[in-house]
């Protein structure tokens, strides 16, 4: 294992020219914490390493944002590339200089397919989860008699959708309720087989609810459709970037992502995984120009003008990610969690929705307040604390969600814990 990379080190390689001066070092790439941050029994031994990435994003130093499950911030090498590769298109918009960004988009694929660990013949890139979700609603022969079987506890573009496409076609929507606390990943396998009949065609589920951070059993989910001759769709919107995703141990039929959230990739633009084994089975919901150059997006992908800048961002945001170690940021972000987690158990009245058990979860809490106003306490956690969460209304689990990422520090979340401690003992108005 590579000795850590110490503060010299990194004051050395800003020195020479900032971020990427960094990423251009093999120092980065060969770094990869030898202890965890918030190891238990021991201080953070990696936080040199992790402020390095952190001065990777041009938030504010003393702005913690923890809203990843909603939308990360973009990273210096992938605005820094957004800006560039826009500008010379709009500096140069001849089809010559087009022309130069047209292999950038089989190259973002090719990322693509290596960071989920399957092949570019698979890939096809989107604008976002949900319109990947919608890709597969819309692309399936489902007619009255059939039906699909949903968790309830789906993101809208992977349940609504259904809904939605059910009262046209007439199949049914069969939903497998969600259970809170998570009541473990058996719980599901049992109930999902139990509910498919010879009339289901798919199973639909998220890999990492956005509600409460409920984290799914995809493996053996993907396999018991798989062993009952259905396909699935697992959404990965909280997965991709968060989790060490690998597609050729999960096997599903679809799979769903988004560069905004935890890749930290530009905005409006996403993946759809569709399975060598699945493709004969999906027509394309739009037909135009511009297809892909390999495998199944050059008959599925012809979504008309796209925009390569953003394709080449996200390409930039999984090369950061790559670099920094996948497995690393899994791990960073779920002892953030857990942090939060013990914090938040010592705090009277709150509530939290999210399972106890690191198991059964990952980097997405949600909790209750005490009898503090979630939006009022939100509004004052951001004005006076610069702590940005986010907050959930509603009847389903409402109150606060906090969604930290390998940008964010243990200092951040004692922040947010401590700000939570003084105004469930004061109030508000201090």
């Amino acid at each position: 294992m590579a000795a850590p990379v110490s503060r010299r080190d990194f004051t050395r390689l800003f020195a020479l020219g900032g971020s990427a001066a960094l990423l251009a070092d093999p120092v980065w790439a060969r770094q990869n914490p030898s202890t965890p941050a918030l190891a238990p029994g021991g201080p953070a031994s990696g936080e040199a390493f992790w402020t390095s990435v952190r001065q990777q994003f041009v938030m504010p130093s003393d702005l913690a944002v923890m809203n990843a499950a909603n939308l990360c911030p973009s990273s210096r090498a992938v605005l820094d590339t957004l800006t560039r590769e826009t500008r010379s298109v709009d500096l140069d918009p001849s089809p010559a200089n087009r022309a130069r960004l047209y292999p950038e988009k089989e190259n973002t694929r090719k990322a693509l397919a290596e960071f989920l660990r399957v092949t570019p013949d698979e890939i096809i890139i989107t604008r976002n989860t949900s319109e990947s979700n919608n890709l597969v609603s819309n692309g399936l022969d489902l007619e009255a008699g059939d039906e699909v079987l949903v968790h309830g506890d789906n993101h809208p573009s992977n349940l609504n959708a259904w809904r939605e496409k059910a009262k046209r076609f007439g199949f049914a929507v069969v939903t497998v309720d969600q259970k809170n606390p998570h009541p473990g990943p058996d719980y599901y396998v049992d109930a999902f087989g139990r509910a498919i009949t010879p009339r289901t065609r798919l199973i639909a589920f998220t890999h990492l609810t956005s509600t409460v951070g409920d984290l799914m059993p995809a493996r053996e989910l993907c396999r018991l459709a798989r062993d009952r001759g259905i396909l699935s769709l697992l959404d990965g919107a909280q997965s991709l970037g968060l989790l060490d995703v690998n597609l050729a141990d999960i096997q599903p039929d679809f799979y769903s992502g988004s560069a905004h959230k935890w890749p930290c990739g530009a905005r409006e633009c996403g993946v759809l995984f569709v399975n060598k084994t699945a493709q004969d089975r999906l027509w394309p919901s739009i037909y135009s120009a511009y297809p892909g150059a390999v495998g199944f997006s050059r008959t599925f992908e012809g979504f008309g003008q796209r925009d390569e800048a953003t394709m080449i961002a996200f390409r930039e945001a999984l090369t950061l990610q790559t670099k920094v170690g996948r497995a690393a940021i899994e791990q960073r972000a779920r002892a953030l969690t857990t942090k939060l987690m013990d914090g938040l158990a010592n705090l009277p009245g709150v509530k939290v929705w999210t399972s106890p058990d690191p198991s059964r979860r990952a980097a997405v809490v949600s909790f209750v307040p005490g009898t503090l106003n979630a939006n009022a306490l939100a509004t004052a956690l951001y004005e006076r604390d610069k702590v940005a969460i986010t907050t959930r209304g509603g009847q389903d689990r409402p109150g606060l969600r906090v969604s930290p990422h390998f940008y964010n520090s243990p200092a951040e979340v004692d922040r947010l814990v401590s700000a939570l401690a003084t105004y469930l003992k004061s109030g508000l108005s201090l």
